[in-house]
């Protein structure tokens, strides 16, 4: 059977990319290589331009039924003596609510969850099908135009064409070995611990907990837990573990005493997931009628909780870029360069804000954290600098930061306090329209 469209990997990017080519009635093949849902977390805080995606196609209600939402992020920042005593140093709150939109929240909601309504739309629509356990493995020796895609299934091995295939499949993707595209590795200094536990009532805001040299992030979710991130040194985690749990509860309860006896409920190490923080981007994200979404074509740091939002905005555009191009019958593979003209400066510039985040907290000398200190005090309260970093965080928009914003954070500037006031002219220039989203509608 032919398919106008293949999605290798039934991920969140390529469940997103399966509604809307489903609700377009485009015949679309989704495989995915895993029997069942895994116990690794992923990503499951969803930024503005991620709900304002998932209204467009009619899935916003139920996901905020399913989630907790986080309009602002709050900072603390101590001192923590040799005896273990803590004292605060700062607290700063970055808020979502200064972006004039609809969508000026965050939310979180298990990973495993939002796939769960993702197929399920996805599953209403008759030109979609679905195969699991698929592994994809190559293309067939032919010329691009005839090439079909190689998959193993418990019924043997299968060969499918399509019109145009998409690598959806994260971080290890065989589309993108496919494709032969060069791709540049960024490694880190430090890895994360990540659980899920109860959480206490008075854990409902977006926290991030530092000193200088340790970092957590608690982010609330339904049901009364919270997801949990916890920077450690590379090779720690072994030493935790020989340790005992226990090392493992003061990590968390020097940090927030609130946490006694909430953390102690995680029993066993199996529960607790190292992450390897690495950066990556390919050079091109298309190639004949191959295309990259998500983790196959990007990957952030994990500390700014972009990259799961950054997969969901990829198919978005590609979703929609595909859906225009088979009602229009201009299904020529040059159409394609539209998506990466959109997504591909996008993606790297949310990785470089990424990126300079997580080397704020990399490295545990006590001038680095005075100028981090500086840095998040002087952006919470500038006119511009709190707007610029909720609109570059919330996906909504780009308002790039000049070097004049690098020294009024640095302190070397006076910052104006107070709320921004952006003008209308201001506002068509930084925040996305349909036609910054989808500019082949300007043809």
């Amino acid at each position: 059977m032919d398919y106008d469209v293949m999605i290798i990997g039934g991920g969140i990017s390529g469940l997103t990319l399966a509604v809307k080519l489903g609700q377009n009635n485009i015949k679309t093949l989704l495989v995915e290589k895993d029997k069942k849902s895994g116990l690794i977390y992923k990503g499951e805080l969803l930024q503005p331009k991620s709900l304002e995606i998932l209204d467009r196609i009619n899935m916003l209600e139920l996901v905020k039924e399913n989630g907790f939402s986080l309009p602002s992020i709050q900072f603390y920042e101590y001192d923590q003596k040799a005896d273990q005593t803590m004292t605060q140093l700062s607290a700063n709150e970055f808020r979502y609510d200064l972006i004039d939109s609809p969508y000026n929240t965050s939310l979180m909601i298990p990973h495993e969850k939002l796939k769960e309504l993702l197929f399920i739309e996805a599953s209403k629509y008759e030109s979609v099908d679905y195969i699991q356990p698929a592994k994809f493995t190559g293309f067939t020796d032919e010329e691009p135009q005839h090439k079909k895609a190689i998959i193993q299934t418990k019924e043997g091995e299968r060969k499918i064409h399509a019109s145009f295939y998409i690598g959806a499949e994260g971080r290890a993707s065989p589309t993108r070995t496919a494709m032969e595209v060069d791709m540049k590795n960024t490694k880190y200094n430090h890895h994360f611990l990540t659980v899920s536990f109860p959480r206490p009532d008075s854990l409902n805001q977006s926290t991030i907990i530092t000193t200088q040299n340790k970092f957590v992030g608690l982010f609330p979710l339904p049901n009364n837990e919270v997801r949990s991130v916890l920077l450690i040194k590379p090779g720690e985690f072994k030493t935790m573990r020989e340790e005992g749990l226990e090392s493992f509860y003061r990590a968390y309860c020097e940090l927030m005493p609130e946490l006694e006896g909430y953390v102690h409920q995680i029993d066993t190490w199996k529960k607790i997931q190292l992450m390897i923080p690495v950066r990556h981007n390919v050079s091109s994200y298309v190639k004949d009628n191959m295309i990259l979404t998500g983790d196959a074509a990007h990957s952030v740091h994990p500390m700014a909780g972009e990259g799961m939002n950054l997969a969901i905005q990829d198919s978005d555009v590609l979703g929609e870029l595909l859906c225009w191009m088979f009602k229009t019958n201009q299904t020529e593979w040059s159409q394609l360069e539209w998506y990466e003209k959109v997504r591909k400066p996008r993606a790297e510039y949310v990785s470089r804000l990424s990126h300079q985040a997580a080397l704020l907290y990399s490295f545990p000398y006590r001038a680095w954290q005075k100028l981090r200190i500086k840095g998040v005090k002087q952006t919470e309260h500038s006119l511009s600098l709190h707007y610029k970093q909720m609109l570059n965080t919330s996906g909504l928009g780009i308002w790039k930061f000049n070097l004049v914003d690098r020294m009024k954070q640095a302190g070397l500037l006076p910052v104006k306090a107070g709320r921004v006031k952006i003008s209308d002219k201001k506002k068509e220039k930084i925040m996305f329209s349909t036609y910054d989203d989808y500019p082949w509608y300007r043809k």
